[in-house]
């Protein structure tokens, strides 16, 4: 998944969700995106957050 489908995808879920969402790398690469709720790991690994509470 490319960076831009990524952050599409993203924006989508948090405003459909209307939670927080994250974009992070691993350490291969790939891109994953997750609740930040379930986010447990690095947070120097997190590219980008989505908060559909702020403007």
């Amino acid at each position: 998944m490319s960076l831009n489908d990524a952050n599409a995808f993203a924006f989508r879920l948090a405003i459909t969700l209307m939670d927080a969402i994250v974009i992070f790398q691993t350490g291969d690469g790939s891109l994953w995106i997750v609740p930040a709720k379930e986010y447990d790991s690095d947070t120097a690994a997190i590219i980008h957050e989505f908060d559909p509470f702020q403007p």
